[in-house]
């Protein structure tokens, strides 16, 4: 069996009796048949390069229509059973990536999946997961057995697309761990900066995403790994200043954190020009208590251990694991304008930590669209803003213009596309003296 294909079309009769069905291709409403012991000249087919497993195709009608549009002719469709027996075949020697389509009723073959997953990984096969209504866990336990790719169904518009895409960029690896021993000793950890708005428009995402760049991007012989998390689950634009898609695998991540590990975590990440790693917003707007203390530190821990800088952008609300992320992190930067709604919030912002003995001193305080150098009435300003909050303003961040909607509206860092901006050359310097520090931190070490 498996020894030759055929396409035959499908009101072709009488079938030779020496035919067997194996593998139906979608070409046309044209079938793929098998032959054994024949002598029949076998015709030139071009080999598939991939190949959808599932119970029934018919079952994802939306999944046939995205592999004919992404693959035209060069693709198959193979039975639960089937598959395993196929995989062995020379056949399956020009397969790039399997989809394995299925549902909650297939959850009862889980080990067969993993078989076949298993299989596949060994053949330097990818593997694309498609589900619907399918249990976290069986998720967790199928990604944890080598599958490469997940894809909620029914099928976002271009998602299985964007996942082939993926599948040819370079694995995810672990970060090799150069920086100094966490708590004196044992297993190392990233360093944690957070940026948190204290009030809407004061350039909190902004400053983020673009100082998550120039710390990815500040030495060109070793750049560190850095990764950009964005936890405001309702509003966060991270993903559209990057110009990445936002994957339903992070609903999945945040829903069951407890099955968490470096391959999960690794599977809700996207990549922004294969240097910067972002865990985008969901897809959908979710409320802010959906996560817990206990899932934001799950999730700090692992993308500590795997990157060298962990960037979190907040949501601009107070929640229950604001605190979470103000304990692990080094850092924890605060945007603010010279206007009385940012005096007001700084201050009730700072007695909210104080009445909760939370450690104020990580805050830095960063002014937004700050006054020029020769503006002696807005440096007056900020100086009395400072004293009467009784704040230290560290950080005055320069305003960028047009330039900064410009570049977050196509989805680029101000690094690539306004080198010279003002704005970007401050938070390069900043970006900067942070990598000297953690650096003669590690030398100190």
């Amino acid at each position: 069996m498996f020894e030759g294909q055929y396409k035959i079309p499908p009101d072709y009769a009488p079938i030779h009796e020496g035919w067997t069905r194996a593998l139906y291709i979608h070409n046309n409403g044209m079938e793929c048949l098998t032959m054994t012991g024949s002598s029949m000249t076998q015709p030139e087919l071009n080999p598939i390069a991939a190949c959808t497993i599932s119970r029934d195709v018919q079952n994802f009608d939306l999944l046939i229509e995205d592999m004919e549009a992404a693959l035209g002719e060069n693709w198959g469709d193979l039975g639960f059973d089937e598959a395993l027996t196929f995989l062995d075949q020379p056949d399956a020697e020009s397969l790039e990536f399997i989809a394995i389509a299925m549902d909650g009723t297939d959850e009862i073959k889980i080990d067969l999946l993993s078989k076949i997953i298993t299989k596949a990984n060994k053949q330097d096969i990818k593997v694309i997961l498609i589900a619907e209504e399918v249990s976290p866990t069986i998720l967790h336990q199928l990604l944890r057995g080598g599958a490469d790719e997940f894809v909620p169904y029914p099928l976002p518009e271009n998602e299985l697309k964007a996942a082939i895409e993926r599948l040819k960029q370079p694995k995810f690896e672990a970060v090799q761990q150069v920086r100094a021993p966490a708590h004196g000793g044992g297993e190392t950890e990233g360093v944690l900066l957070a940026v948190h708005g204290i009030a809407g428009g004061t350039g909190a995402t902004t400053f983020a995403v673009n100082l998550a760049w120039e710390l990815a991007t500040v030495e060109k012989n070793d750049p560190p790994r850095v990764c950009i998390l964005d936890l405001d689950l309702q509003t966060g634009s991270v993903s559209t200043y990057l110009d990445l898609p936002r994957r339903d695998m992070v609903y999945e991540m945040w829903s069951e954190t407890e099955n968490v590990d470096s391959e999960v975590f690794r599977q809700a990440l996207v990549a922004h020009d294969e240097t910067l790693w972002a865990l985008t917003a969901p897809s959908d707007m979710l409320p802010l208590d959906l996560i817990t203390p206990q899932d934001v530190s799950r999730v700090l821990d692992i993308a500590r251990r795997n990157f060298d800088y962990v960037i979190v952008d907040m949501p601009s609300t107070l929640v229950a694991w604001t605190e979470t992320v103000l304990s692990a992190s080094q850092i924890y930067f605060t945007t603010i304008e010279i206007d009385m709604r940012s005096a007001q919030n700084a201050l009730r912002f700072k007695r909210a930590l104080k009445s909760e003995e939370l450690p104020v001193e990580k805050l830095r305080f960063c002014l937004n669209r700050a006054p020029k150098f020769t503006d002696l009435n807005g440096k007056s300003r900020i100086k009395r803003m400072s004293e009467s909050l009784e704040i230290g303003i560290e950080v005055q961040l320069p305003d960028g213009g047009s330039s900064v909607a410009s570049c977050g509206d196509h989805g680029t860092p101000l690094a690539v596309s306004a080198k010279k901006n003002p704005l970007r050359k401050e938070i390069a310097k900043l970006a900067q003296s942070l990598h000297e520090l953690s650096k003669s931190e590690i030398e100190a070490a």
